[in-house]
């Protein structure tokens, strides 16, 4: 039996990966020194796979932005605007597509299925396709000639890669499969000619609900596929679920099928089990969690693999992780700092391998190979169990009187709206901002200082309120109506809440990628989830006596806070939903206390949550939104509650948004080219609503004409009286004269917008 694995994260254990280019793109590194960074990390990522043991290690799921636009440029599908004449596309369009340049915006910018990666979407339209290179053969061979590795080529399926393409009809989906069949037979011929034995190609769109149309296709494309290069062996790798239509999948022309076992809900294995598996066929078994950072329980998975022994024969498993370790840090060693309960249960990407190999060894020798490592596994994890963290009698008595806790508001929107007006008397079409003003490296600066004890609690506080009060100076002279403190006291929208809930520890090296090279430190929720003092009133009430104009409170929702953490692996996911919002309301009213009248809850993860199969959405749904309810369910009716979303397909969940029952939400749509309104004109929705009129995640400075066509579609379907101007996201990433200039420009869109649409200003 063979260990391997299917991804490994990209971004090193310091972040190398993330330095090295931005760094280029400030100008301060040559193109070859990029290179010759980038390849350093992408090798000894690969070494690492191999001291810890991996007997099959992929190779060319190492990118320098996204697998997914990887796979676009090596098929020449580029957008005209990026101006590409042909040839082999050089860096600078690469990242133009993935960043925007000023004259041209960047492609859209969505989640990876149900995770927190982003993927650049492919756009595709007239595009002739063409192979640009071969990205998965060069990534073969280097790791040959460099380390002596056979590795697999990962390669993207196509037809996970066309459902997440844009850009064609429904009924030109055929026409692209067979557009694109010629270039992928290429790329696994020029693997087949240089010696590769095994390819990887990732289809996780097979773990979605599929009809019997898409079976077709899927069938079409590898019985075509298998005919293109006979003498290489196609390993068809599905993950994130249970495989829909386990029969018609384990019958495909492939050599091998990876399968999910941890977030599949046994039906793999149950599938298994009934239906048996193809006989000579490789089984890749996800057995080890490629998302979540505890440590297995190795007994059971041994269970498992027992199982599976029993059906398909051992030499013919491959032991792996249940998808790429993309998701998760680097390697828990330096997590030297975390209480010693909590640090050993821990489980990276570089411990990940290390139970790979013993679970393969299990597999061939028998457990008495490994008892050593069973008892201390199953120490760990009793350990943080039994710990008093995890049992709060307080948090308990909570949950079990959920049924008598209010989840909905006592009035209408109507009622609210009408208190709401009166109190506030904003202008037609009003104007703010998300939340966050940009984090200047002064800013990380004096967080360090203070971090380190190198300032005081004093020092730093006066740092932070006149960061506020400069911005709010700031927003006043740009002319914007609804004001926000700027969150300069915040290093994630996460992880600041964590560090001031019980039951969330930090990680000093915990990096993952969320999307380019911004990558995030997801907080760890490991025990009971409580609020032990207010969070966000003191910067958020300075702020307000700084001017007349309304403030925003500013808080990340609980179901944002769940799926954008490390979460607890002993309890449903949903109980730790509800033991968020229960602490979150405590901190809403205490907003509401002290005079701020309008608070802002973001829910930007709420769509990623969703299960990959239609079936399992409705009881997701309903909980995720009675948790958003929950936390905001007993202000007054003159409080007025917000919310935002992005980077998200919200298309399929309008209805869910409209049961948030915000009273205004704001929305991303200048990255989608406002595509997102067309589900407005098949849906009616009557609360306050703020589609995003500029892309913040580009550093281009659009002018205003730009965001009055982005106005002007949106006031086809949605009325005046309702909607709200505002950057699609927060302004933390960007610089401040690219803020200010933007603002400036949204401002002026604002005002023509105005003049053309109101016919009284009736205000909000």
């Amino acid at each position: 039996m063979k260990s391997g694995n299917l991804g490994y994260p990209r971004i090193g254990r310091e972040r190398e990966w993330k330095k090295a280019l931005e760094t280029y793109w400030a100008g301060r590194l040559e193109e070859e020194e990029l290179h010759s960074e980038l390849k350093a990390i992408r090798l000894r990522g690969l070494q690492t796979q191999k001291e810890k043991g991996i007997d099959v290690i992929p190779v060319g799921d190492f990118t320098y932005y996204d697998h997914v636009l990887d796979t676009a440029v090596m098929f020449g599908l580029i957008p005209e605007r990026f101006g590409f004449t042909g040839g082999k596309p050089d860096l600078s369009v690469y990242f133009a597509m993935a960043r925007g340049t000023r004259e041209a915006t960047a492609c859209e910018m969505t989640k990876w299925f149900n995770t927190n990666y982003h993927y650049i979407v492919p756009e595709l339209s007239d595009i002739e396709p063409r192979l640009t290179g071969n990205k998965p053969l060069d990534a073969y061979l280097e790791a040959k000639a460099e380390l002596g590795i056979e590795g697999r080529p990962v390669l993207v399926g196509l037809y996970t890669f066309l459902k997440l393409s844009k850009g064609y009809a429904a009924e030109q989906l055929k026409s692209w499969i067979d557009r694109l069949l010629p270039l992928y037979g290429q790329v696994l011929h020029e693997l087949e000619a240089a010696g590769a034995e095994w390819v990887q190609i990732d289809e996780p769109i097979l773990s979605t609900t599929l009809d019997a149309e898409e079976l077709q296709h899927v069938s079409y494309i590898y019985s075509r596929l298998s005919a293109a290069a006979p003498g290489i062996k196609l390993m068809l790798q599905t993950y994130f679920e249970a495989a829909e239509h386990y029969e018609a999948i384990s019958a495909l022309p492939v050599h091998g099928i990876g399968l999910d076992f941890v977030h599949d809900g046994g039906r793999n294995l149950r599938a298994i089990s009934q239906h048996g598996f193809p006989g000579g066929k490789l089984l890749g078994a996800g057995l080890i969690d490629g998302r979540g950072i505890w440590r297995a329980d190795l007994g059971s998975k041994l269970g498992t693999l027992t199982a599976l022994t029993g059906i398909v024969a051992a030499d013919h498993i491959i032991v792996q992780p249940s998808c790429s370790l993309l998701h998760v840090p680097v390697s828990a060693e330096q997590e030297l700092a975390l209480e010693p309960t909590l640090r050993e249960a821990l489980a990276f990407a570089d411990e990940k391998l290390e139970e790979l190999a013993l679970l393969a060894k299990a597999g061939s020798s028998g457990p008495d190979a490994i008892r050593r490592e069973l008892e201390a596994a199953e120490q760990s994890r009793s350990a943080l169990q039994q710990s008093p963290s995890r049992n709060s009698k307080q948090v308990k008595e909570r949950i079990a009187g959920l049924a008598s806790q209010p989840s909905s508001r006592a009035e209408s929107f109507e009622e609210r709206r009408k208190a709401q007006r009166e109190r506030w008397n904003l202008p037609l079409l009003p104007t703010t901002t998300i939340g966050s003003f940009p984090q200047t490296p002064e800013i990380r600066s004096a967080r360090r200082k203070w971090r380190k004890g190198e300032w005081s609690d004093t020092q730093y506080d006066a740092f932070i309120k006149a960061e506020i009060k400069t911005w709010i100076g700031l927003q006043s002279e740009l002319g914007l109506d609804v004001f926000v403190h700027g969150e300069f006291e915040r290093n994630d929208m996460v992880e600041f809440f964590g560090e001031k809930l019980s039951g969330f520890a930090f990680t000093a090296n915990g990096w993952v990628q969320s999307y380019g090279s911004r990558c995030v430190k997801p907080p760890v929720i490991y025990g009971d989830v409580e609020l032990t003092e207010p969070m966000t009133v003191a910067e958020t009430v300075y702020a307000q006596s700084l001017t007349d104009a309304p403030v925003k409170g500013m808080l990340t929702g609980p179901v944002t806070i769940l799926n954008w953490s490390f979460v607890r692996d002993d309890k449903p996911r949903e109980e730790v939903a509800y033991q968020i919002a229960l602490a979150l309301r405590e901190e809403v009213e205490a907003l509401e206390a002290a005079g701020i009248g309008m608070i802002q809850v973001d829910e930007p993860a709420l769509r990623e949550g969703l299960p990959l199969k239609r079936e399992h959405w409705p009881a997701y749904l309903d909980w995720a939104v009675r948790a958003f309810r929950m936390s905001t369910s007993t202000v007054k009716p003159e409080t007025q509650i917000h919310t935002h979303m992005c980077y998200s397909e919200f298309h399929d969940i309008i209805e869910a948004i409209d049961a948030l029952d915000a009273d205004v939400i704001s929305i991303e749509t200048s990255r989608s080219h406002g595509e997102l309104i067309e589900s407005f004109e098949k849906h009616t929705y009557e609360k306050g609503i703020g589609l995003g009129v500029y892309d913040i995640h580009s550093p281009r400075v659009p002018g205003s004409e730009e965001m009055t066509v982005m106005i002007d579609r949106a006031l086809r379907v949605l009325s005046p009286d309702q909607f709200w101007i505002n950057p699609d996201c927060g302004l933390k990433t960007r610089k401040a004269e690219e803020t200010i200039a933007a603002l400036r420009n949204m401002v002026h869109a604002t005002k023509l917008a105005r003049e053309k649409y109101a016919v009284k200003a009736q205000g909000i």
